[in-house]
């Protein structure tokens, strides 16, 4: 899946070619291209589901598996970008990731850093689970968790209007992402309870 979406980005540059990817939403793109790319990421995920469905015993299960396969496919998605044309040339290069419901854009190194985590930690809590862990997060816990996540989210989409538009102060909120990132991190090994 994740060479399939690699190719299409690569045909997607070859018929717009361009510096960036960011320098595409400044391009004249068509409309109806833009459509069919956010249909395409809503299919992915509606792919990515699918699998955590199937793999999962229950919803804790299920939304683990999709954290794990997100994960991969993520990182495979840039590995197959460097294999099929090179890019990116550095991990601070910029990136459109995402476009539902707006551009989110990062420097690559922070989407693999956030596949990382998911891969690790989502294969760390499923492992518990087969020795016999509760499913789930503590109340308190799981609050905090959505929190953390809608950090990253904001430091992925926070300044998308600026980068594009290249207006005002635009660049990537580091330090939002790193404090949603370390605090995850703490609180995913924090709040862990032991397996009965």
């Amino acid at each position: 899946m994740a060479a399939v979406e690699a190719a299409v980005v690569v045909y997607l540059r070859a018929l717009h070619p361009v510096d960036a990817p960011v320098a595409a939403l400044l391009a004249v793109i068509p409309d109806r291209l833009i459509a069919i790319e956010v249909g395409r990421e809503a299919a992915t995920l509606v792919m990515l589901v699918a699998v955590a469905v199937l793999a999962g015993r229950d919803r804790w299960e299920r939304f683990l598996y999709f954290s794990l396969t997100f994960g991969l496919w993520d990182i495979c998605y840039y590995v197959w970008l460097w294999v099929f044309i090179g890019w990116p040339p550095s991990l601070l290069t910029w990136d459109v990731l995402f476009l539902i419901p707006v551009p989110w854009l990062a420097p690559v190194l922070a989407p693999l850093i956030v596949s990382v985590c998911l891969v690790a930690g989502s294969a760390w809590l499923l492992a518990r689970r087969e020795r016999g862990a509760p499913p789930g997060l503590p109340g308190p816990a799981g609050a905090a968790a959505a929190e953390r996540a809608a950090r990253l989210l904001l430091s992925f989409t926070a300044d998308s209007r600026a980068v594009i538009e290249r207006s005002g102060r635009a660049g990537f909120q580091w330090w939002l992402f790193g404090t949603g990132v370390a605090a995850g991190l703490v609180g995913l090994v924090a709040t862990a309870r032991p397996p009965r």
